[in-house]
């Protein structure tokens, strides 16, 4: 029996997986499908976003070289300059609704807890990119994967059990459904999946053109809808607003992708070939818990919304990075009571908003005759300080607060990529998947109190070239502080947060 068994061998899945082992838990991924390169993970079809959160998320973990390598994206317009002082002015590409985002008009002030790090701004890559990489972390750390073994039933007690379509049974501690949008551990645990339907019918497709030159690039608003078109040869994507009528089950024809283009685009283009296709709707769904009994959701198989914005991808690694230690923490015993639920209580309502950013970006998209006057007051917006300083909160994935109580600004926020004077960052010190006490004073009764929760946290010391103001800080596994002290490290303060994340010290 091994300790978990994860549905689904995407990014949330592995990135999961690799949680658990890292730690030192048996684990177990069965994936539907017996392709693990399927096309439709590489470009142009694959094509995904990284914000830069999901960026500091692998740069926690050592992966980020890795990734930008695989993904073919520079590190020097990710990264800050090794000798910065000061964090570079925002670059990050994003839109709302197709209009695009002026990353230099965001205000400044906003970033007051940046420091210089290398992730410092998102990029793009493709699911085959990112799997391929957490594929290779996997097989270091000895997952086991088994491929073309759906899911066909799910129950529990004390402990789950799946069986996949050829009969076989699997029996662990915990099941986490990774299985994506259709996800049948969803289903089959009976989880209550809520939302709102679909407006429109979306596509995905590498075809070949008659005419390239007559269809522009960019996103393209139209009076039906809009398309894009990428510098990728071939890449289209289209909006039919057609209250998503159209039948998933059946293959995109290139027939039927062209009465679609003509609806939107207007004029005619003709399509002589399409090699692949896809499509999706903006239904946006999401179930009530992340947890039922000893079976956890993460990734779309908790929340599905169109791709709009690119959030998808990078919704589903924080709750990756969420999930991943405190279920671990839960299997060695050591968790406090309810550090499990606090998976629910943190991501839920950052899958919430995300739904909505998505309903509201298609909103705007939607043809009619308040069309224009709705995006020309979110364009106007948009090109004020504080609504480009909104959108790049929003969509860089940097600003996520969870709830953890008063205190200092950092509580429950990503923590600033503090860098030593041996030029080591915070991040690499999170490689272990331990929580880190950071010490700018070299308190040796800090050191003491830490000692407490040795395997747990790790300790660090030293002088930072920028410390913000503060002495002393606790960092939980996955970046998110949960004690600063901009005054003398107050050794029975951090033993209370200390408990509180990381359950009852050993001595």
């Amino acid at each position: 029996m091994h300790d978990v068994v994860i549905a689904g061998a995407g990014p949330v899945g592995l990135f999961v997986a690799n949680e658990l082992a890292l730690s030192g838990r048996s684990v177990l991924v069965l994936e539907r499908d017996q392709d693990p390169h399927p096309p439709s993970k590489a470009l142009p079809l694959g094509l995904r976003g990284l914000n830069a959160g999901s960026a500091e998320t692998f740069h926690r973990r050592g992966l980020l070289e890795a990734v930008l390598k695989e993904s073919g994206a520079d590190p020097h317009k990710v990264g800050a300059a090794p000798e910065a002082v000061e964090p570079p002015a925002p670059r990050e590409l994003s839109h709302f609704a197709g209009m695009t985002l002026d990353a230099a008009g965001v205000d400044t002030a906003a970033l007051c807890f940046r420091l210089p790090s290398p992730a410092m701004e998102g990029f793009m890559t493709s699911l085959e990119a990112v799997t391929s990489v957490l594929a290779e972390q996997a097989a270091t750390l000895g997952v086991e994967i088994i491929r073309d073994a759906a899911v066909t039933a799910v129950s529990q007690d004390d402990e789950a059990t799946v069986t996949t379509a050829g009969g076989r049974r699997y029996r662990s501690r915990w099941l986490v459904g990774c299985d994506g949008g259709r996800s049948a551990v969803r289903r089959l645990a009976g989880f209550d999946f809520v939302g709102t339907g679909p407006l429109c019918t979306g596509y995905v497709a590498q075809v070949t053109f008659a005419d390239p030159a007559q269809l522009p690039f960019g996103f393209n608003l139209t009076d039906n809808g809009m398309y894009l078109r990428t510098p990728l040869e071939g890449h289209l994507g289209m909006l039919d607003f057609d209250g998503g009528a159209f039948d998933r089950s059946r293959p995109v024809t290139r027939e039927h992708l062209q009465t679609v283009l003509h609806r939107v685009f207007g004029t005619d283009v003709t399509l002589d070939e399409v090699h692949l296709a896809s499509s999706f709707t903006d239904r946006a769904m999401q179930v009530g818990t992340y947890r039922q009994g000893r079976v956890l959701l993460a990734g779309d198989a908790a929340h599905i919304h169109s791709p709009l914005g690119g959030q998808g991808l990078n919704l589903g690694i924080g709750d990756a990075m969420n999930l991943g230690w405190k279920l671990a923490a839960t299997l060695h015993g050591t968790a406090p009571d309810g550090l499990l639920d606090t998976y629910t209580s943190e991501r839920h309502p950052v899958g919430a908003a995300v739904l909505d950013w998505s309903r509201a970006q298609v909103a705007t998209m939607n043809p009619g005759p308040n069309a224009p006057a709705l995006r020309k007051l979110v364009h106007d917006l948009m090109r004020t300080t504080e609504g480009t300083t909104h959108v790049y909160r929003r969509t860089s994935g940097l600003f996520h607060h969870y709830d953890l109580g008063d205190g200092h600004p950092l509580l429950g926020r990503s923590a600033p990529d503090f860098r030593f004077e041996d030029g080591t960052h915070l991040g690499d010190l999170l490689h272990t998947g331990q929580g880190v006490a950071l010490d700018f004073t070299d308190d040796s009764a800090l050191h003491g109190a830490t000692r407490r929760w040795e395997g747990r946290i790790r300790y660090a010391s030293g002088r930072v070239r920028n410390s913000l103001g503060l002495t002393a800080l606790l960092i939980r596994p996955d970046g998110a502080v949960v004690w600063a002290a901009p005054h003398a490290p107050d050794p029975a303060a951090f033993a209370q947060a200390a408990g509180q994340w990381f359950g009852t010290p050993s001595s």
